[in-house]
């Protein structure tokens, strides 16, 4: 996989360099809530910029149906860009018309361009070979360069990602090249003993997942809304909280194979219970209750992991070498169901591990609870990318930016 470091090496000043960035931030209206995503591809793209390239960036956002859409706009993207870079960014109000095509044709040396969401394009995630392909071209129109930068999209086999870098000389930006190397460290070489964190709504997410780390880890610790089909999986009553009933047989044979491995699979001791869902909006007190696990009244959900889980899994990471996290511990959002996500954060923080934060809902809480990003060995830009890496898939957005 050749570096922009390399690609810097042979000079890229005048050239029309195409960034395909990871812009996919949340919005309130068209307030940025989390800029971390924009954050992460700033090295790149200055360095570019500061080498004399025209630089235009491209990034999908949310999830339009292949058709312009106000709410879905790259437009506030854009602007923080242009805020953290220190410097005017113009901005192409299509992907590859006029605008596009003008707002490219006028950056001279050192400039940069965002474009509009990938995602208003039909082609971009199109599952036919022809229509991304054709996508892709006009894409290519617009450049003389590729470098691949999106991390968080690099498991989409989609137009930007994945048949673009085919038609242009590329390379992988700081960022991919860090997530590559840290995610090395959680496969190739890891260092022991190996604790990984997971949590999230679905455990149907994490399934793949989980079937690797039982090979790998040392210790798995189970939280939030996946960890009530593991207590049902025991035969625990888990009153109304989530479950997937579906997935039940395959936890179940995860169970009795961690067993047999020797690998140590932590399930919660104590939950957090309400009678129904906080409301995230009005923030209103939800009056929790702590019980044990297998004790969850018939009424109640779950909504956090309890105090005595929160002490069990910091104990369990306190004496790691390698730490990942995947997902929160509970409905973080809330500040009543907050304290085991923050209580997993806190041991991140305290530990001597090498921790990473694998992207997605895990990031966001490190913003959102207050944590100095810097207290962490990595914070990932991206949840998925990361999980099927470490599930052993293949990469399309990685495939296709080696040589």
């Amino acid at each position: 996989m050749k570096t922009i470091d390399e690609l810097l090496a042979e000079g890229v000043g005048g050239k029309r360099v195409f960034v395909r960035a990871d812009l996919n931030v949340p919005l309130d209206g068209t307030v940025i809530t989390d800029d971390g995503r924009i954050r992460a591809v700033v090295p790149t793209v200055k360095a570019l910029a500061e080498a004399g390239a025209r630089v235009v960036v491209a990034s999908h956002l949310g999830r339009p149906k292949g058709a312009p859409d106000p709410a879905f706009s790259l437009a506030p993207a854009a602007a923080r860009l242009g805020e953290l870079l220190g410097t005017d960014v113009e901005f192409a109000t299509d992907t590859v018309g006029e605008s596009a095509r003008t707002t490219v044709a006028a950056l001279t040396g050192g400039q940069v361009a965002v474009i509009e969401n990938l995602r208003f394009n039909p082609g971009e995630t199109s599952k036919d070979d022809a229509e991304r392909g054709a996508f892709a071209d006009q894409l290519a129109a617009l450049a003389d360069v590729y470098v691949g930068d999106g991390f968080g999209a690099v498991h989409r086999r989609h137009a930007s990602v994945y048949d673009l870098p085919a038609r242009l000389p590329h390379a992988a930006g700081y960022l991919i090249a860090n997530e590559v190397t840290v995610l090395k460290k959680l496969t190739e070489d890891v260092q022991r003993p190996y604790v990984v964190v997971l949590g999230g709504a679905k455990v149907s997410d994490k399934l793949a997942v989980i079937d690797q780390l039982l090979g790998k880890a040392d210790r798995i610790l189970i939280g939030g809304g996946m960890a009530y089909t593991f207590l049902k999986a025991k035969g625990y009553e888990i009153g109304t909280s989530l479950v997937q009933e579906d997935q039940i047989p395959a936890v179940i044979e995860y169970i009795e194979r961690a067993e047999k491995t020797g690998v140590e699979l932590v399930l919660p001791v104590d939950t957090l219970v309400a009678p129904a869902f906080p409301d995230l909006k009005t923030k209103a007190p939800a009056h929790p209750t702590a019980v044990a696990a297998d004790a969850i009244p018939a009424d109640q959900l779950g909504l956090d992991i309890g105090p005595e889980t929160r002490k069990l899994y910091t104990s369990k990471i306190t004496d790691a070498a390698t730490v990942f996290w995947n997902g929160p511990m509970g409905v973080f959002e809330h500040p009543d169901f907050a304290e085991g996500t923050k209580a997993v954060a806190q041991a991140l923080v305290d530990s001597k591990a090498f921790t990473v934060v694998g992207g997605g809902d895990s990031a966001a809480a490190v913003r959102i609870l207050g944590f100095d990003e810097a207290a962490f060995g990595h914070i990932s830009t991206g949840g998925g990318a990361s999980l099927e890496y470490l599930e052993g898939k293949t990469l399309p957005g990685l495939a296709a930016l080696e040589d």
